[in-house]
């Protein structure tokens, strides 16, 4: 086939492909044009997933009569000049694709009215086909009608998702833009039902509480920050309402909805230790910052963004998100049903909220196995729950469950502390208790504290290796005679791969056969801790081998020492003195981020005086 020009159409349909990949995307590129325009009120309807029916209708400038035909044509657009003006983009939209994209795989109608003007231009398009412009009835704004998408492109049609998933998809659109622009108003009506009323709002966080809920406003900590020219301000999610997947992780960047690997990484680190790392916090940050530091024409449908400086945005968002984070109480609470007039003793099951006192979320009644299970699922191999103990006491709802402390038995559990800022004080030794030599109850101002001995441990354990490791090396401990551990033959090969890293751990290992390795100096820090040398190596070789042991070499050592806590951690069903309680609960007051352990569970719990309140009917 020889060279040839590409006919208007094609070009149009190709640039669709780009910027018109499913009715949301229409949706998001008609609403950006109306925000551009100033709009103050923008209302949107779609029918059957927005296959047949778009319409996204606002009171903004308006388009000329005379410029309503350039308005659809490609690549023509009011918002920049010359090549300059690349260089410094503060309008949401620019390249003039958008309605001309549309067009091409629908049938379009659009009606315009300056506001100055005494009557409304109209035009319509479909396919190849541009209409003439001509008057019309209509108030001030611009009303877009997108009909049959996808009509003259049928595969693009049959690749459309059910009606529900489209529409899930172009409600969340309208959330994301509501969500980056509070000072505006937004409708959205689907199959004729409003899902979506969003009036306008003087702070960005009203409007945070208004689309994601209102139930979440005492889940979520305010953020406000100003670092090196990047101004950062929204709402930080506390780790017990982190979610599944990413949809309430969102971020603006000059009122941009933006997805970017760098901020993603920052919020991540952030939340490092407080949350389950296949969990993504509750968050919403909007960044300003001047447009000419940030190229937002690197992606067709400008979701992705490139920074000048990369490493400024990335400190200070993580900064900023870990300062909040660092402030607040982050201590889980649960709520206990009210007793009714049942003298049948049951114990409710725990339902999760924020530390904040004299509130409280309903929560059914469960039986005792409900309870177990349900500390079940906070994963038994890390937690250190005796299930067997637990299951024993609450089967018979004793109401006595304290186990009587023993200084003779006591298990060496040395810990260490370094002062970071300081928690809410906690009461003296005499008001602690060891409960089936593996829960410590305790008291704070706020209520009664249940704190996971394990847990805790495992946390200050973990700081403390992070921070002896800032510092180089870990200290090692030559073995008299060197451990043999039997490895899978392919693992030998992971042995020059994990070198460096277990250098910076203290442990020094060679191959001696085709599938064997012996350790001939270990960490001192697990060798005083008592553990093995032979299953420590054979669970970090099975994670190299297994790829759940990170390829980044920081992160990699995070995970590593992570697992060194855990090992090293007092266990459920060690039995603690006094003094070693002591020990234990001031490095709580001292030590960073006590409220998880390193893998993001909560190492404490509170029930508030409200909550004992209403157990025992006091008003």
């Amino acid at each position: 086939m020889p060279i040839h020009r590409l006919l208007p159409l094609v070009v149009n349909q190709i640039a669709a492909g780009e910027v018109v990949e499913r009715p949301a995307s229409v949706v998001k590129e008609l609403i950006e044009n109306a925000i551009d325009a100033a709009a103050t009120c923008i209302d949107v309807a779609v029918d059957n997933g927005g296959r047949d029916l778009i319409r996204v209708t606002d009171n903004g400038v308006g388009i000329p009569l005379d410029e309503l035909a350039l308005a659809i044509a490609p690549h023509a657009t009011s918002k920049i000049d010359t090549t300059d003006d690349l260089k410094s983009i503060a309008t949401l939209g620019f390249r003039g694709e958008a309605l001309a994209s549309i067009a091409s795989v629908s049938r379009m109608s659009l009606v315009s009215r300056p506001r100055d003007a005494q009557e409304a231009g109209r035009i319509e398009a479909q396919g190849d086909h541009v209409g003439s412009p001509r008057p019309a009835p209509g108030p001030p704004g611009t009303c877009v009608v997108v009909r049959n998408l996808f009509f003259n492109t049928p595969a693009r049609r049959r690749f459309l998702r059910t009606e529900p998933t489209e529409a899930a998809q172009i409600t969340r659109i309208v959330q994301s833009l509501a969500l980056g622009h509070p000072r505006i108003s937004f409708t959205l009506h689907v199959n004729g039902n409003q899902t979506i009323e969003a009036t306008a709002c003087h702070t960005a966080n009203q409007r945070v509480f208004d689309i994601l809920g209102p139930h979440l406003q005492e889940h979520l900590l305010e953020v406000l920050a100003d670092d090196r020219g990047v101004s950062i301000r929204g709402v930080v999610g506390k780790p017990d309402i982190a979610r599944g997947t990413a949809r309430h992780q969102q971020v603006f960047l000059n009122g941009r909805v933006i997805s970017d690997r760098s901020i993603n990484h920052a919020i991540k680190e952030a939340y490092r230790g407080l949350i389950d790392p296949t969990r993504y916090p509750t968050i919403v940050l909007f960044l300003e910052m001047d447009p000419g530091q940030v190229d937002v024409n690197v992606h067709p449908a400008k979701a992705q963004v490139r920074f000048r400086n990369q490493g400024i945005v990335h400190g200070a968002v993580l900064s900023a998100v870990r300062q909040c984070l660092r402030k607040a109480d982050l201590t889980p609470a649960f709520d206990l049903q009210p007793i009714g007039a049942s003298s049948t003793s049951t114990l409710p099951m725990p339902a999760f909220r924020s530390g904040a006192a004299g509130q409280s979320a309903s929560a059914r009644r469960a039986s005792t196995a409900e309870f177990v299970e349900y500390f079940r699922r906070l994963d038994p191999t890390q937690k250190g729950f005796v299930y067997s103990e637990v299951k024993q006491a609450l089967a018979a709802d004793a109401p006595q469950v304290l186990a009587a402390q023993d200084r003779d038995s006591a298990s060496d559990s040395a810990v260490a502390c370094r002062e970071v800022e300081v928690l809410p004080m906690i009461r003296p030794v005499t008001d602690v208790l060891q409960v089936h030599s593996s829960y410590i109850v305790t008291q704070d101002e706020q209520g009664l504290l249940i704190i996971d001995q394990h847990a805790l441990h495992e946390r200050v354990m973990f700081e403390r290796l992070k921070q002896a490791v800032g510092k180089g090396n870990l200290e090692s401990q030559r073995l008299l005679m060197p451990a043999t551990i039997e490895v899978d033959p392919a693992q030998i090969e992971l042995l020059e791969q994990l070198r460096p890293l277990l250098e910076r751990i203290g442990i020094e290992a060679e191959a001696i056969g085709p599938s064997a390795i012996a350790v001939h100096a270990f960490s001192s820090f697990l060798f005083e801790r008592r553990v093995e040398p032979g299953e420590f190596i054979t669970e970090l070789f099975d994670k190299a081998t297994n790829d759940t042991l990170n390829d980044d070499p920081e992160a990699a050592l995070h995970e590593t020492l992570d697992m060194m806590a855990c090992k090293a951690a007092i266990k459920a069903g060690d039995r603690l003195s006094p003094e070693e309680l002591a020990d234990l609960l001031r490095c709580r007051e001292t030590v960073e981020r006590a409220s998880s352990c390193p893998h993001g569970r909560p190492t404490t719990l509170r029930l508030t005086i409200a909550d004992l309140d209403k157990q025992f009917g006091r008003r």
